[in-house]
């Protein structure tokens, strides 16, 4: 942090990738913007990639939420974890169940974010200090890729496309300006960094109201520009395909490591009470690597 230029204090945002199995800690610097803190590896998500709509699917929540200090858990069975707020106010209008969606300790998931007992602790302590420091609430963009061109292309005929578009704009807006963007619902989708005429939408299904504020150009210069090179790679390829998931991922590091050590020991080493990894088997039998 001090390297930065960065205060414990100061406020954070967290990014989730599913298929990279990545969790990023961004903090705002001296300048106003944020800037990437450090990156963990994921050690188990469960289901696929796609949005979770109801309690039993497996499904890790994918989309935008709020972390407050009441929901942070130091009592938690997986050590530490912090409760991403699953349904939000969104969801919860679109009729999706389950609750208790964490990002936790240990090895092991059934719709949550598993980063190991020593990771957590790293993120949860950050995430602490920050709310202390004066964050009314930690912004947590979940997604299920790295949302770049080729992902998208790979993944276009996906029934979650239009979604992960949806997702993409805040994304975008991230990218761009470094900052955290607006979350607003509306016409059952997200909206980011607008502004409404007549206040904050009270129904996040019922139509956008008229807005107050234009499109960041940088933000739509950026999404035109991923559009396009998206089109160019279906085009351009016949070989583009998206990976079908067992039952969820495991960071490359960790898989590399239960393949060679057997999940017993990779427990022993993720979690200080040895909970078990969750469906190993399922782990190992996915083939899927970064670079694919």
């Amino acid at each position: 942090m001090r390297k930065l230029g960065m205060l414990p204090a100061d406020p954070i945002l967290v990014r989730i990738f599913k298929q990279e199995s990545e969790l990023e800690i961004w903090k705002r610097d001296q300048t106003g913007r944020y800037a990437l803190l450090k990156t963990y590896p994921m050690c188990r998500w469960s289901g696929k990639l796609g949005p979770k709509t109801r309690e039993g699917d497996r499904q890790a929540p994918e989309g935008f939420y709020h972390v407050s200090a009441g929901m942070l858990n130091p009592n938690s069975q997986y050590y530490l974890s912090f409760n991403l707020g699953y349904p939000n106010r969104l969801e919860d209008a679109l009729g999706y169940t389950g609750d208790a969606l964490m990002v936790h300790g240990a090895c092991s998931s059934s719709g949550c974010y598993a980063l190991t007992d020593e990771g957590v602790a790293e993120i949860y302590a950050v995430a602490r200090e920050a709310l202390k420091g004066g964050q009314r609430a930690i912004q947590v963009q979940a997604f299920p890729f790295r949302m770049t061109p080729e992902n998208m292309a790979k993944n276009r005929g996906n029934p979650n496309f239009d979604f992960w578009m949806n997702l993409k704009g805040g994304h975008d807006v991230f990218e761009v300006t470094r900052r955290p963007p607006k979350v607003s619902y509306c016409s059952g989708r997200y909206v980011f960094d607008a502004r409404f005429e007549n206040g904050e939408p009270a129904d996040p299904l019922a139509a956008c109201p008229p807005m107050a504020t234009v499109k960041n150009p940088a933000v739509a210069s950026r999404a035109e520009a991923d559009w396009l090179a998206m089109e160019h790679l279906l085009s351009a390829s016949a070989t583009l395909s998206a990976h079908a998931y067992a039952d969820g991922g495991m960071h490359p590091y960790f898989r590399e490591l239960l393949a060679r050590i057997g999940p017993e020991e990779l427990s022993k080493r993720t979690s200080m009470s040895s909970v078990p990894v969750s469906r190993p088997e399922a782990t190992l039998a996915d083939t899927h690597v970064e670079r694919e």
